[in-house]
């Protein structure tokens, strides 16, 4: 008597403060959005509260209704929170449900409670021993999805949301979590403790203050969906898993009930197969991809979390590798659940040819650019459904399609790749895994995913398209090198010709002729191997610098005038390449026999200052200009002489200093000029 008196006492103070906080809302939020769905939660739960009271205190009046009046309360403060997650208005006011799944999560617990209600199953927990097992797991099952929708209301709101919703947050919560443990404890011990049955009003009651204070900040509550899409579908997966299992473990105690001796085998060999039956549709392509399209079609306003999207789809196409045609076609394939699709990419032919698949080969044939599916993409950049297509071709302005587009196996949607308005190839998507239904926001996502794509793709071409310029040019500049010394060749054996006649005879003529010819020929073979893919490069080696100095002179002396070495005879190294640095030297002594009159002289002087070795080139000529060394010198392509190439300068400059050397020019008008070349010295023992 005395329990009962306080399980009286204890929900007739819940009644009263439900009543009091619904008689507040409707008198001074009267005409407020949130006013009347908040309202008839409370008269609900003050409505179940005093029927309880009722049935403690032996009252009759409403004994019978207890059950169901519990069912009201619960799935009046579900509706609640799920209506603070995520709401939307018809244009007549009229409030809806957006977030239906949860609804329909817990449908199954209400609708059974409410059968076993009707037909009177439903035996009271309070009678130790005699609560049914249904019953327990659908009130357990309430209690934590009420959890999980508030977890996930007070998660996904902002900082400044937050202020305003906690306390309902913990008030609602706490509501179930009490519930929660209470019939956890039934079901763990077969029979509802009295004590904790009785202090559930005190609890209920305690949460009308955290109400009250966050109703009265209501003016910050948002019911904008801040739900993370990624957490809905693994929230959706787990708890589904969660009612399979518990579905199946009824199938197997109802096995093992009526099985007889073949219980034990029965109900252990169905919740195996249960279970393996899970794990393949949780694994399987077409269940997460039709989850997905359920979750985006039942639970937002938008069918795509445009971050989320955006940051895979960008993902995918920086990765680094090749095959970048195929990452475009997956990042955009993603986007629709596609299962496959072809790449076509405009050619310089004007063809848009097959480049690439991605789960089907691109064995199709090319399109010219002005085929009519190609004119069509072009000129109205829309995405065309091919089953559409086939149904009602007038949609698409009747255009004509390749004989062999539609009758390609699960073909779907053809999209354009878009950039800077004109067409630079297209996409054709097969069928999805999941059924997905095209409306405007598919389209225009696919629309600018396209175009995305085109520019990855175009930034790719462009790159290759450079690349293989620089490698022309850089085979134009070494052909321009070659060019060069070939004319420097042909000049030295052009003075051949007209002194063989008058020293044909001479031996020592002779001599010098055919030295002459044969070190023109190893040069012309040396720059046939720079010019051939297949040559090697030459290697730096320590070289003896007087007699490259020798070498190098030795070809000029059928000039005139004729230069003139000048040596302390020390044996003086440089770490360079032969070839390039004898082709350097023998320019700046051509220049000085070309700017110095016959009757003048020319003089290369060999001498070293500490660990450098130092080369002069001295001619007595007409000299330069300070603003000519200064600006036109050592310019590529600049040359002053009727035949010359402009680039023996700069690339005596540019090699002298790529060995770490130094490159001065000193020049007086009609007096002459030295050019001074300083090299590190090669320390050889």
């Amino acid at each position: 008597m005395h329990l009962i008196n306080i399980a009286t006492f204890s929900y007739a103070v819940c009644a009263l403060a439900f009543l009091l906080l619904a008689a507040f809302l409707l008198s001074h939020w009267r005409g407020r959005a949130r006013a009347r769905p908040l309202a008839g939660a409370c008269l609900a739960s003050a409505l179940w509260s005093a029927a309880v009271a009722l049935e403690s205190a032996n009252q009759p009046l409403l004994a019978g209704w207890t059950d169901g009046l519990e069912i009201l309360r619960s799935g009046a403060w579900s509706a609640i929170v799920v209506m603070l997650i995520g709401r939307y208005r018809r244009p007549g006011g009229r409030f809806l449900f957006q977030l239906n799944t949860p609804v329909l999560l817990l449908a199954g617990c209400y609708v059974l409670l409410l059968v076993e209600t009707a037909t009177g199953m439903l035996q009271r927990a309070v009678v130790p021993g005699q609560g049914l097992m249904p019953a327990l797991v659908a009130r357990i099952g309430i209690a934590v999805v009420g959890m999980l929708l508030v977890e996930q209301l007070y998660r996904n709101k902002s900082v400044q949301e937050r202020w305003a919703i906690k306390f309902a947050c913990l008030g609602i919560g706490g509501m179930f979590a009490y519930d929660f443990y209470m019939y956890s404890d039934t079901m763990l011990f077969r029979g509802t403790n009295p004590d904790i049955w009785g202090a559930r009003g005190i609890v209920n009651a305690l949460t009308v203050p955290m109400l009250a204070v966050s109703m009265g900040r209501s003016a910050s509550w948002s019911t904008e969906l801040a739900l993370s899409r990624r957490v809905m579908f693994h929230s959706a997966a787990l708890f589904g898993s969660a009612i399979y299992l518990l579905a199946m473990a009824s199938a197997g105690y109802f096995l093992l009930y009526f099985g007889g001796s073949w219980g034990k085998l029965l109900q252990v060999s169905f919740l195996f197969g249960a279970v393996f039956l899970l794990i393949g549709i949780l694994f399987s392509g077409t269940f997460r991809a039709w989850l997905k399209v359920f979750i985006s079609k039942h639970f937002y306003s938008y069918n795509y979390d445009y971050r989320e999207e955006w940051l895979r789809f960008t993902k995918t196409l920086s990765e680094q590798g090749p095959k970048l045609s195929e990452r475009s076609l997956q990042a955009v394939g993603e986007l629709v659940e596609s299962a496959g699709g072809v790449l076509w990419l405009r050619r310089d032919s004007g063809m848009f040819e097959p480049v690439a698949g991605w789960h089907s080969p691109p064995r199709h044939p090319a399109v010219g650019a002005d085929a009519p599916l190609c004119s069509f993409l072009e000129s109205r950049q829309w995405v065309i459904d091919l089953d559409e297509y086939a149904a009602a071709p007038e949609m698409y302005d009747n255009t004509e399609l390749p004989a062999w587009l539609p009758a390609i196996a699960r073909g779907w949607l053809v999209v354009p790749l878009m950039l800077q308005g004109r067409l630079f190839g297209f996409m054709l998507l097969l069928e999805p895994r999941s059924k997905i239904k095209l409306n405007w926001e598919v389209i225009d996502l696919l629309k600018i995913a396209g175009s995305q794509a085109a520019g990855y793709l175009a930034q790719q071409e462009a790159a290759a398209a450079l690349m293989a310029a620089r490698q022309f040019e850089s085979f134009n500049r070494m052909s321009t090198f070659v060019v060069h010394d070939l004319k420097n060749l042909v000049s030295q054996l052009s003075l051949l010709i007209p002194n063989a006649e008058k020293h044909k005879d001479n031996p020592e003529f002779q001599r010098d002729m055919l030295e002459t010819v044969t070190l023109s020929v190893q040069k012309m073979r040396m720059m046939l191997q720079k010019l051939s893919r297949s040559g090697s490069e030459e290697q730096p080696t320590p070289l003896l610098v007087d007699q490259l100095l020798q070498q190098a002179i030795a070809l000029k002396a059928a000039f005139q005038p004729r230069p003139l070495l000048m040596s302390s005879g020390q044996k003086l190294y440089v770490f360079a390449e032969r070839e390039r640095l004898e082709r350097v030297l023998g320019h700046l002594i051509q220049n000085a026999i070309e700017a110095t009159p016959q009757q003048g002289a020319v003089t290369v002087k060999l001498s070293h200052e500490a660990d450098s070795v130092v080369i002069e080139v001295a001619d007595t000529g007409t000299g330069m200009s300070e603003e000519f060394i200064r600006e036109r010198l050592f310019k590529p392509f600049d040359s002053t002489k009727s035949a010359g190439m402009g680039i023996g300068a700069f690339e005596s400059r540019e090699y002298i200093h790529q060995l770490g050397g130094e490159l001065r020019v000193s020049s007086e008008h009609q007096r002459g000029t030295t050019f001074r070349i300083a090299l590190p010295r090669y320390p050889l023992a």
